[in-house]
């Protein structure tokens, strides 16, 4: 899957993983070393992190409902803790969002559109996507 910026069609992640399950939220990135360059975790639903345990910092962009950024952190440093009012929380490698044009109010979607189940970050009228989503 790949995580694309709408205003400007920017691939933000093209290794995006989603953490939808209480079980996946809670353990999020605890236990791993890094996060690849091109990669990004999904938290949904989620309003709020916390980088305790981490062994490093990482950037973090909140999206609400319609997958618009409403918060943007950049180089959350471990044992640190970001709160917002957000529908889902997007984890990237430190330094990722100083390399790409993201601002607060962009809509964020992810290619191909994934389950219905994730109810934030799908773009609307895709056409073909939503057929295929939908069964049709």
């Amino acid at each position: 899957m790949v995580l694309v910026n709408a205003r400007n069609d920017v691939t933000i992640a093209s290794d995006v993983n989603l953490a939808l399950t209480r079980a996946a939220r809670r353990k999020g990135l605890l236990g791993r070393d890094s996060l690849d360059p091109s990669a990004a975790l999904v938290i949904s639903p989620c309003s709020s992190i916390h980088t305790m345990f981490m062994r490093f910092p990482i950037d973090v962009i909140f999206v609400d409902r319609d997958g618009r950024a409403v918060r943007i952190v950049k180089e959350l440093a471990p044992w640190r803790i970001a709160v917002a009012r957000a529908h889902a929380v997007i984890e990237l490698p430190a330094g990722s969002l100083g390399k790409r044009d993201i601002k607060v109010g962009d809509e964020l979607y992810l290619m191909p559109p994934v389950s219905p189940a994730l109810k934030v970050l799908r773009r609307p009228n895709l056409g073909f996507w939503d057929r295929t989503l939908q069964g049709s």
